[in-house]
């Protein structure tokens, strides 16, 4: 008890000494640490310092450098100014300089003209002087004046000129008649050549039409399967290109084309397009065409008024339907033919039937020469004797461009029946309109002519016929008259084939026997 009292007093006695001694301790220790901090912060500020003035330093001196190399590039920039204004102040120099020289020279060129100009003057007048001082001379010796001398050389230059053309005319004729053959040929293929394009685009192509463009890729079908079965099935050009909701069916059989053209407008309907359902409808426009055909042929008969035709040639005429000549149908054109005969006929008293059964049959060969060798006229006589027509129907067949002669009045009819229907005005894709214009333009460029009493256009238009005053035109006129009128048709007229230019010099002598 006694110790731990002991130690409480002893504690108690040293207790505020103990805590005295840790508080200076603790506030000695305190000092040493704000001591040091202020230390640093004035090394940091120090630093700082000393950073802030080296950045100060490099600032300085980087603004130095750009404001140098900025007055450098101000300063080269000028020098380049100042060189190209020095360039072009030169250049001008030089114009100025330049136009000076050709100002003095100009100068000079127009004294040195004056001044020729002066000689020019003098020596046309002198000219002038020799020239009439001549002609008066010339009269003196020849007894003529000026104006009589010319008109005499000029008349007997004309003669003989005329007289030489003419001549070379007729011989250049004569000789071109002896080469006649060759070059007929020749300029019938470059007309071949020329024309052929626009009437083969005209007559072998047929253009369907497609609800969308969609439907082209299946007309051509997967790797092409369906276009080529149509192809061969029919045996017509399918043409699918860009034109928009269009196909185009091309081939020189009208009748495959037809084909072709009614399967194809079936299958777009009908909407499925296959091999098999191809094949099942080209076999079924094949059957309609042929019952048109068939059908074509016994109206053609009917409308004709005629029986007794074999029924293979009343399905050639039907045929003809499809067929075009010139633009002109040739069913129609036929059937045209056999009323010209049948009329015709009628009003000489001849046979009016066989007149028409000529003139419907006179064409039929051209039913079949796109597909035989041959002329259409000589098939056409072929067919008729395979199925026993007349030798009169026969002969008019062979007849009607004058193959051969005409043995019957009914032959002659078809020949006449045939220009007739061909000629007629709008039958050849030319109207009234044009065709009278022809007319009257050929016959007033004949009548331009001097010398010409009449003209009259003749056989529609295909020859001109001109009747020349013979006191006034010369049988040498006449050759060259030809020539210049053929010259000018041609040159201010747009007409088909050719115009034959018949010039007629007619001299009359009348005398009385008292």
């Amino acid at each position: 008890m006694d110790i731990i009292l002991a130690v409480v007093i002893t504690l108690a006695i040293a207790g505020p000494g103990a805590w005295f001694a840790a508080t200076t301790y603790r506030k000695k220790t305190y000092e040493e640490k704000i001591g040091s901090a202020e230390d640093r912060s004035r090394e940091i500020i120090d630093e700082a310092l000393k950073v802030a003035e080296t950045k100060k330093r490099e600032a300085l001196l980087e603004a130095k450098e750009e404001n140098l190399k900025a007055k450098n590039e101000l300063d080269r920039e000028i020098k380049d100014r100042r060189a190209e204004v020095q360039r072009y102040e030169r250049r001008v120099i030089n114009k100025e300089e330049n136009l000076d020289k050709k100002s003095e020279a100009l100068e000079k060129r127009e004294a040195t003209i004056a001044s020729k100009e002066e000689n020019i003057k003098k020596r046309i007048q002198e000219t002038e002087l020799l020239h009439q001082k001549g002609l008066e001379e010339l009269e003196r010796i020849s007894g003529y004046t000026s104006e009589q001398a010319k008109e005499f050389l000029l008349k007997s230059v004309e003669e003989d000129v005329k007289h030489d053309t003419a001549k070379m005319i007729k011989d250049l004729e004569a000789q071109a008649k002896d080469e006649a053959d060759k070059k007929a040929k020749e300029y019938i293929v470059t007309a071949i050549q020329k024309c052929a394009a626009d009437h083969v685009s005209e007559c072998t192509i047929s253009v369907v039409q497609l609800p969308s463009d969609e439907m082209k890729g299946r007309i051509i079908g997967r790797e092409g399967r369906n276009i080529r079965t149509l192809e061969t099935m029919t045996g017509v050009d399918l043409i699918i290109d860009d034109t928009p909701e269009a196909v185009v069916l091309s081939s020189f059989d009208p009748i495959r084309r037809e084909v072709a053209r009614i399967a194809l407008e079936k299958l777009i309907v009908d909407g499925r397009i296959h091999p098999a359902r191809i094949e099942e409808m080209v076999e079924k426009a094949q059957r309609e065409v042929e019952t048109t055909i068939r059908e074509e042929g016994e109206a053609a008969v009917l409308e004709v008024g005629l029986q007794g035709i074999h029924p293979e040639l009343i399905k050639l005429l039907g045929r003809m339907r499809y067929r075009t000549s010139y633009g002109q149908n040739v069913l129609r054109h036929s059937v045209e033919v056999a009323h010209i005969c049948g009329l015709l006929a009628s009003e000489l008293g001849l046979d009016v039937r066989l007149a028409k059964r000529a003139g419907l049959l006179h064409d039929i060969g051209k039913a079949v020469d796109h597909e035989m060798e041959g002329s259409h006229v000589q098939l056409g006589a072929d067919l008729c004797r395979k199925y026993h027509e007349s030798n009169i129907v026969i002969n008019a067949v062979e007849a009607h461009h004058g193959d051969v002669e005409p043995q019957s009045l009914i032959a002659v009819l078809v020949q006449a029946g045939d220009t007739i229907s061909a000629a007629r005005p709008g039958a050849r894709r030319e109207t009234i309109e044009t065709y009278t214009n022809r007319l009257k333009q050929l016959e007033e460029i004949t009548n331009s002519f001097k010398g010409v009493e009449k003209s009259f256009a003749i056989q529609a238009g295909r020859e001109v016929r001109v009747m020349v005053v013979p006191e006034q035109v010369s049988d040498d006129d006449m050759v060259l008259m030809a020539r210049d009128i053929s010259k000018r048709i041609e040159a201010e007229l747009e007409y088909p084939g050719q115009i034959k230019v018949n010039v007629i010099r007619e001299s009359r002598v009348t005398d009385y026997a008292k």
